[in-house]
């Protein structure tokens, strides 16, 4: 009797052992890599290491996190990464340009991704692009710069981020005397350029300028002429946006469809295709808690960086709505983007 008492309670005790096991959180004791598509030091590597700092504490088995830079192409590297060679386990969430979408739907060489597979966690902010010249350059608003005789060089990283395309639909819509030069890793590879006077400007978020160039804003080295959105963003009431100054329909199309609807997808955070579902649904809950949590919102307070996020599921709905553009429209960005 006894014997068979000690194997009942050794049963139970299994049982309970083996529950204990299953019910262990995946993410219990395991490393989250976030791979950003871009040089350490610059927007995106900031936002990816303030999040990473503070989305542990809202993923169920607090995670180690992890921030590893694969620089290249214009965050193009780390986004073919992400969808052929990371497994889609969940552990791995790549942090690269949302203007890569507009460029694959452009059908330009070296794309290795469809982004209509990708599972989507969502974005920290909506960002607010704006062009912006030195002060060394003499110029100091846009109607100057139309008026100049030479070409001012912008520095870009590569096609399909805004440094790159938003000033080549510039050049194509209102004639602007600009000269892009790609070929930096990343924004704060800019900024070195544009401190040195390798470049007289740049196009950026301007949350990018508040938080990484803070002493060239501070300063007044740097110098906003345009702005590229629906409206003014609160920061710079006296500062044009870009359709202001374009003289045909189609000019104003041109630029709402290739800039301004760049700000919504700018930094994406995403998960590889095939990403189990629920583990889908759990980071994009930890990445919507963390956007809201008074920690993490008064070091970006700080830092001066802002949040203005968006969900996965609207991040989702945003890039579907790239895919669906006009043809005529498309085959107009793909002469200008070539």
């Amino acid at each position: 009797m006894v014997k068979r008492g000690a194997q009942v309670l050794a049963l139970i005790a299994g049982f309970c052992v083996g529950q204990a096991v299953a019910q262990e959180p995946f993410y219990k004791g395991k490393v989250i890599k976030i791979v950003v598509g871009f040089s350490a030091g610059g927007g995106y590597d900031t936002y990816a290491r303030l999040i990473g700092r503070h989305i542990t504490r809202h993923i169920f088995g607090n995670p180690t996190i992890v921030v590893e830079n694969m620089p290249g192409a214009g965050s193009l590297i780390s986004a073919n990464f992400l969808y052929k060679a990371a497994k889609p386990d969940g552990l791995t969430i790549g942090h690269f340009i949302g203007g890569l979408f507009i460029q694959q739907l452009l059908e330009k060489p070296g794309f290795e991704f469809d982004a209509r597979k990708f599972e989507y966690v969502g974005v920290p902010t909506q960002d607010h692009y704006v062009t912006a010249v030195s002060r060394a350059s003499g110029i100091s608003n846009l109607q100057q710069w139309l008026n100049a005789k030479s070409p001012l060089k912008l520095g870009g990283i590569a096609p399909g981020t805004a440094t790159s395309d938003i000033p080549r639909l510039l050049i194509s819509a209102l004639r602007l005397p600009a000269q892009v030069v790609d070929g930096y890793k990343g924004t704060a590879d800019i900024r070195l350029a544009f401190n040195s006077g390798e470049i007289q400007g740049l196009n950026n978020a301007w949350e990018s300028f508040k938080s990484t160039w803070r002493q060239e804003v501070e300063s007044g080295n740097v110098i906003v002429v345009l702005q590229h959105s629906p409206t003014r963003h609160p920061d710079l009431p006296n500062v044009p946006i870009d359709v202001d100054f374009a003289k045909t329909a189609e000019e104003r199309k041109i630029l709402q469809v290739g800039a301004h609807s760049l700000g919504a997808t700018a930094r994406p955070f995403v998960l590889p295709p095939g990403t189990p579902k629920d583990r889908v649904q759990m980071l994009r809950k930890a990445f919507a808690d963390t956007m809201k949590d008074p920690a993490f919102l008064a070091e970006a307070n700080k830092a001066n960086i802002d949040i203005t996020p968006a969900d996965g599921a609207q991040l989702e709905q945003n890039v579907k709505e790239v895919f669906n553009l006009d043809a005529a429209l498309i085959a107009r960005l793909k002469d200008v983007l070539k």
